[in-house]
């Protein structure tokens, strides 16, 4: 009874949302089930008979209709999804389109940046000439002394690009002419060899330049051999070699080629080159100050870079005695060493 009730209660809450059709529908069923079991209960079983026959009719001709609801709710149904697929079609072209404009439009600008660009490097490259036209009548002057110097016994090696300029040279030349060292010792051979070695020779000292590059030596040597300077100069192999300074390795010469080298009284670092990496030329001085004379003069090339600087900062710090003295010419440093021992016995 309760299951009755509750199919009951369903029914009425749903009979104010049934359409007129569907109410007038609903009461004729209804009315036809009531007759055919009245008349069936009465003994009229012909009239039973056509009455459920007529309420078969009716529920088929309800299912029909319903079919009928159906197949057009799933034409509409199809017709609904081939709009939607003619909408996302037409939204994918015009995304389409969109990227390519975008695209384009890209392009053109890239275009515009590289003719920039392209126009930046010729006022560059304009200014670098000017630059180098101000410079270039410096540097024959400081060649033209050099030459004024010396009397070459053979072709000497170009000087600029990786060598010394004929100005750093012109200086370099100066401290070896008025500092008069004996023991010279050069970081990095090439065309400064020959020069220095032709100033020791007049000054009665020796040079020993390290080269990390066998080849490079090869042709540094052979240079001081067609220049009859071999007796001045040697040139030694020292491949580089992982050395430790304060708790850190640095890329640089192999110090056993130093291991016999005392009392030198005259530097020149002009290697590593800056392309073995970071602080190249750092521990230079750690590795050759035990080597160094009482007084020493250290000529520390390529000065204004930053490693440089902050090398030279810091060896003045380390070492007593270090100091930095003023250049006259070109791009380097010159430093002045006096060990702090010397330095006590000429104020004793």
């Amino acid at each position: 009874m309760s299951n009755l009730s509750r199919i009951g209660r369903r029914v009425t809450r749903r009979l104010p949302r049934l359409s007129g059709r569907q109410v007038v529908a609903l009461f004729v069923v209804g009315a036809l089930c009531a007759g055919a079991a009245a008349t069936a209960l009465t003994g009229y079983g012909r009239v039973s008979a056509a009455l459920f026959a007529a309420l078969t009719g009716v529920i088929l001709s309800a299912l029909l209709m319903l079919f009928r609801r159906l197949s057009r709710v799933q034409r509409a149904g199809v017709a609904a999804q081939k709009d939607l697929r003619t909408t996302v079609e037409e939204m994918q072209r015009r995304l389409v389109a969109a990227v390519e404009r975008e695209r384009l439009t890209a392009g053109d600008r890239h275009l515009e940046l590289a003719e920039a660009i392209a126009r930046v490097k010729q006022v560059t490259d304009r200014k670098a000439g000017a630059a180098q036209l101000l410079t270039l009548p410096r540097e024959l002057e400081a060649t033209v002394q050099l030459f004024q110097g010396f009397v070459p016994r053979a072709p000497m090696p170009s000087s600029g690009d990786y060598a010394l300029n004929p100005t750093d040279l012109l200086e370099v030349l100066h401290l070896i002419r008025t500092r008069q060292p004996r023991r010279v010792l050069e970081l990095g051979s090439g065309t400064s060899t020959v020069w220095i070695a032709y100033a020791l020779e007049k000054a009665g000292g020796r040079l020993i330049s390290l080269d990390h590059d066998a080849e490079y030596a090869r042709r540094t040597r052979d240079a001081l051999e067609a220049h009859g300077l071999s007796g001045v100069a040697e040139v030694r192999d020292a491949p580089l070699t992982p050395v430790p300074v304060e708790g850190r390795e640095y890329p640089w010469y192999d110090p056993e080629v130093l291991s016999d080298l005392t009392d030198v009284d005259f530097v020149l670092i002009d290697g590593p080159p800056a392309a073995i990496g970071a602080d190249a030329r750092y521990p230079a001085l750690y590795v050759i100050e035990k080597r160094l004379a009482d007084r020493a003069t250290i000529v520390f090339d390529d000065a204004g870079r930053k490693d440089e600087q902050a090398a030279m900062a810091a060896w003045t710090q380390r070492f007593e005695g270090l100091t930095r003295e003023g250049e006259l010419l070109g791009r380097h440093a010159v430093l002045s060493f006096v060990r702090p021992a010397a330095m006590a016995a000429a104020h004793g």
